[in-house]
C-alpha cells in the first residue's frame, strides 16, 4: 500500500545516527541551519532552503545550534523529477511558511492539498519566462539568509543586502517583494525574529537571545515576540521527531 503524504514540523539538534526510508523525504528550512550527509554527500538546509532525499538513501543530520524544518514524507513518484532541482523555487518557500502555520492551526484543507501544491511549486522554475521578460541575476536566498544570520550584531540596511547579491537597493527591494512577498526590511526582521524564537525554544535566557540576535534589549525582543502572528508565536516547541528525518 502506498504511503500517504505526511507533513510535519520538526526540530533538529544532535545527530541520532544514520538511517533510510522507503519513501521520499522533503525538507524545507524555516529557521536555523541543518547539516546533512546523504550517501556520503554533504548538504546544508538553511532558512529558506530545501532538499529532496530519495527512497533508500542512507542519511544523517545534525544542527549545532538547532534547526526547524517543514518535512514532507511522500511516496509520490513526482518527487523524482524534483531531485533534478537541488533548490526549490521561491514559490515553494513561501508555501512552506504558510503550511507551517497551517500545521500549527490544524487547517484540514491546507494539509490535504499542501503536499501536491508543494510539489508543483518546487518545479515552478521549470516553466520558461515570458519572451518579453529580461533575464535577471538569480538571488540565492538561502545563502543570503545565512549571511544575514551572521550579522545580527550590526545594523543591516537594504543597501547591505543588495550589495551581497550585486544589485542596487531599488532592484533588491523590488525583487524581495516579488520573490519573497515582503518588503526587504520586513523579510530581514522576520529572519531575525525566527532565529530568536528558535533560540528561545532551546531554553536560552531572553537576555542571551537578545544579545545573539542584535535586539537592543531583552524587553525589545519580548515585545517583538508578542507582536508575532498567533500561529508563529506559540511558545510550545514543535514535536521533536529525531528518529524519522
Amino acid at each position: 500500500m502506498e504511503r500517504a503524504d505526511a507533513l510535519s514540523l520538526r526540530q533538529y539538534g544532535a545527530s541520532p545516527g544514520s538511517h533510510s526510508h522507503g519513501h521520499f523525504q522533503i525538507l524545507l528550512g524555516l529557521a536555523g541551519v541543518l547539516d546533512l550527509e546523504v550517501e556520503g554527500r554533504g548538504l546544508r538546509v538553511a532558512s529558506g532552503g530545501g532538499c529532496v532525499i530519495e527512497p533508500g538513501a542512507r542519511h544523517d543530520f545534525e544542527s549545532a545550534h538547532g534547526s526547524l524544518c517543514l518535512v514532507l514524507d511522500s511516496a509520490h513518484p513526482g518527487w523524482a523529477r524534483c531531485m533534478a532541482h537541488p533548490a526549490p523555487a521561491a514559490h515553494a518557500l513561501l508555501l512552506a511558511r504558510y503550511l507551517a502555520s497551517a500545521l500549527q492551526q490544524g487547517q484540514p484543507l491546507a494539509l490535504q492539498h499542501g503536499p501536491a501544491l508543494l510539489r508543483e511549486a518546487w518545479l515552478s522554475h521549470e516553466y520558461p519566462p515570458s519572451p518579453t521578460s529580461p533575464r535577471r541575476r538569480a538571488i540565492d536566498w538561502p545563502a543570503l539568509s545565512q549571511w544575514a544570520a551572521g550579522q545580527w550584531q550590526h545594523p543591516l540596511s537594504v543597501a547591505d543586502l543588495a550589495a551581497q547579491v550585486h544589485l542596487s537597493p531599488a532592484q533588491f527591494a523590488a525583487r524581495c517583494r516579488q520573490e519573497q512577498g515582503l518588503a526587504a526590511m520586513a523579510w530581514l526582521r522576520g529572519l531575525r525574529l525566527e532565529q530568536a524564537q528558535w533560540l528561545r525554544t532551546r531554553g536560552l535566557p531572553v537576555a542571551e537571545v537578545a544579545r545573539r540576535t542584535g535586539y537592543r534589549s531583552p524587553s525589545a525582543l519580548t515585545a517583538a515576540l508578542r507582536r508575532r502572528e498567533p500561529a508563529l508565536r506559540d511558545d510550545a516547541p514543535a514535536p521533536r521527531d529525531g528518529a524519522s528525518a
